[in-house]
């Protein structure tokens, strides 16, 4: 994961089933070798430190109005003395409209269409990963196949008209957008076209969304379950930001109990579970040889939970482990990856 010396290659993410694929596309999530290192160059400047405090405005604004749609429904259901609240689509409809706004310039309405098509998309993806796949099949038209091949061109369309509508806008922003936009000129050393745009919009839109959806609610779950850290990190949030505020750039650094609760749902409930890597030649890591075309698979959830490592508490929620950065072995804690694939949605 870590390796710089071109021994590894990323493995495919789709279990060797094309069809999987129509999910992210071309994006970086599928890309190895130059084309990945192309548009990783392109799409990091987008997650600098910098430019990330500038979101923060609209996330806090986003959130907000959120947490106000949930204090309607508890108004409308204040007969009762409990409700629920569905916070998995909340944190899906939250992460949504983050990304439209700070990646594209644009807004969950805009972009609602296409994470309709690709929920449904996700749903003919798992299909596909679940079944053996038939070299060929894919162009066979069945009422499956015949509907992602429209769902595909419907949702590639889509993306084109909303980075038409949004285009200028977004590349005097310097957004996610604005740069690809930028690398897609004539002049531009990085070549990057627009169906390569088209790809890397589907990467973000989908695993942008899924994972920040899942890393949150499973947060929201951990906490419904521990009310000591609950009421510690309410506390701490409280204190930094006070009743009424909203966390800024300044102070976000400073709600460490919230990093730390944030560090150990990635360590319990990591977004992927594994990390596959090739061998594209022959190497030799410390007393195994490893041939060329080995696959090779890094269980990250098993990592994350080896007693040898975290200790006998290993399956237990403990934030307390990851106090002033925590005191574990690099290898031991890699929810998004390592080394140079480490983010930018990337395992």
């Amino acid at each position: 994961m870590a390796d710089a010396s071109g021994a590894f290659e990323k493995s495919g993410s789709d279990g060797g089933n094309p069809l999987a694929r129509q999910l992210f596309g071309q994006g970086l999530i599928g890309l190895s070798g130059e084309k990945w290192a192309r548009h990783r160059r392109v799409i990091a400047p987008a997650f600098y430190k910098e430019r990330v405090k500038a979101w923060i405005p609209e996330i806090a604004a986003s959130t907000s109005s959120m947490l106000d749609r949930w204090e309607v429904q508890g108004e409308i259901r204040e007969s009762r003395t409990e409700f629920e609240v569905d916070v998995y689509e909340g944190f899906h409809t939250l992460s949504a409209d983050v990304i439209s706004r700070v990646a594209f310039g644009s807004s969950y309405k805009e972009g609602n269409r296409i994470f309709q098509l690709q929920e449904e998309q996700m749903k003919l993806v798992a299909l596909a990963m679940r079944t053996l796949y038939v070299p060929g099949f894919r162009f066979v038209p069945t009422k499956k196949n015949r509907r992602r091949w429209s769902l595909d061109l419907e949702l590639r369309s889509s993306l084109r008209k909303l980075i038409e509508i949004n285009g200028r806008k977004c590349e005097d922003a310097k957004n996610l957008l604005g740069l690809m936009l930028s690398a897609s000129k004539p002049e531009s050393e990085l070549r990057m076209g627009v169906e390569e745009i088209i790809d890397e919009c589907k990467a973000l839109y989908f695993a942008g969304k899924e994972t920040t959806a899942q890393l949150l609610t499973w947060a929201t779950l951990l906490l419904a379950q521990n009310q000591e850290w609950q009421d510690r990190a309410r506390d701490e949030v409280l204190q930094v930001c006070g009743k009424l505020e909203q966390p800024n750039a300044e102070n976000l650094s400073n709600l460490k109990i919230v990093g730390m609760v944030l560090k150990e749902t990635l360590r319990l409930y990591p977004s992927a579970v594994v990390v596959n890597r090739t061998a594209t030649r022959d190497v030799r890591l410390g007393k195994l040889d490893i041939p060329a075309g080995t696959q090779l698979e890094f269980p990250i959830i098993d990592v994350h939970r080896d007693m040898d490592v975290w200790g006998t508490d290993a399956d237990e929620f403990n934030p307390s482990r990851f106090a002033d950065g925590g005191s574990y072995h690099l290898g031991a804690y890699f929810p998004f990856s390592l080394g140079p694939s480490i983010c930018v949605l990337e395992i």
